[in-house]
């Protein structure tokens, strides 16, 4: 039995996560209202287009617990730090197109003139203490200060590897707008961002940003939360059309029936970004498993894909090399697969480049 000492420190600890203004704030006022009227919202919360289970039906949070305790790989942290070369960001040419990864689900884009900005955690962990989910060493390259006036502060949900509030309340007086799923904007205002500049929007709603810009939220099969309480706010894939481009923004998901609907209501993609890594048969339904990414590039009808979510963070037991050696040897079609390094500035429609994979020279 615990001791009263060891009991007062766990409550103590649990006051200090709930009282720490990095958990953000629940949706309120107008928005709850509009987040009731969503159809996707029922039984207090939101739903994916499945029933979809966090955890399998063959396992438990016990079983879950004494996996990461211990089964976890030891290699589930790179053993060197990484090298990587960092693209100047503030110095591209401003009508250059352009790619930069920054780790795990974060990527600076510049598309036909805009400068756009997915999902960065760049403090140096993913979670809403110091201590823990740390960055691997040599993959923390980026500051807020390294971007210029960002068009586009795109959000897909609000875990905290997306979502990251040391970072973004740093970027806020050099973004535009955020774009965002449904509920998530209540952290943002929260936090201080002007509501007038949100653009917030429920699966299946556009926004026309003008020139020729248009983006749409569409489902993704995930959950969201950054407290106790969960789905409060919707988690998202976004379609991002520009005027020479279709660009499919990923976010989380575990691969179901809309990555074939989203592929037929479009047609195809330039490019799709999609997650590869911190996988786990415990939560198969709500991220990718191996190969399943593939399958959702297809589906998609997506000349290229980015795999992200990995290489940054350890969110699973795998190596961590591991979603990189596998997408690799399932793309037995031979699809157009990049891998980009942290920093690589890449022209994604350069289908002449091959990319090395750099991942090995750290094994």
């Amino acid at each position: 039995m615990p001791s009263l000492g060891g009991f007062r420190f766990a409550l103590s600890l649990i006051y200090l996560a709930m009282i720490n203004k990095k958990l953000g704030k629940l949706p309120s006022g107008a928005r709850l209202e509009r987040i009731l009227k969503s159809p996707h919202y029922s039984n207090g919360q939101f739903q994916n287009v499945n029933p979809t289970l966090q955890l399998a039906e063959d396992t438990s949070m016990l079983r879950v617990m004494l996996r990461f305790l211990f089964g976890r790989s030891p290699e589930k942290i790179p053993a060197h730090a990484f090298h990587f070369e960092k693209t100047k960001i503030l110095e591209l040419p401003a009508n250059e197109d352009a790619f930069i990864w920054l780790g795990h689900s974060s990527y600076y884009l510049q598309v036909d003139g805009k400068k756009i900005l997915v999902d960065p955690v760049l403090s140096g962990y993913a979670s809403p203490f110091s201590f823990s989910t740390k960055a691997f060493k040599g993959t923390d390259l980026y500051q807020p200060a390294d971007f210029p006036e960002l068009d586009y502060l795109i959000i897909t949900h609000d875990h905290y590897d997306h979502l990251d509030q040391p970072t973004v309340t740093q970027l806020f007086p050099k973004t535009k707008k955020i774009i965002t799923g449904l509920g998530t904007g209540e952290h943002l205002e929260y936090w201080g961002f002007a509501p007038q500049n949100l653009v917030e929007l429920d699966w299946h709603e556009s926004a026309d940003l003008g020139n020729g810009f248009v983006i749409t939220a569409e489902p993704a099969r995930h959950f969201s939360g950054r407290g106790l309480k969960r789905n409060t706010s919707i988690w998202a894939s976004f379609v991002l059309e520009t005027p020479n481009q279709r660009i499919f923004i990923g976010g989380d998901s575990g691969y179901d029936v809309h990555f074939q609907e989203i592929g037929k209501k479009y047609g195809s993609f330039d490019l799709a970004i999609l997650e590869n890594g911190q996988y786990n048969k415990d939560w198969r339904y709500i991220h990718f498993m191996p190969g399943e990414n593939i399958q959702a590039m297809k589906d998609l009808n997506a000349k290229r894909m980015i795999p992200v979510h990995h290489s940054k963070f350890a969110l699973s037991t795998h190596p961590w090399y591991e979603p990189l050696n596998k997408i690799a040897e399932l793309n037995t079609e031979n699809l157009r697969i990049l891998y980009p390094k942290i920093g690589e500035n890449i022209n994604w429609k350069d289908d002449s480049k091959i990319y090395e994979k750099w991942w090995q020279q750290y094994l």
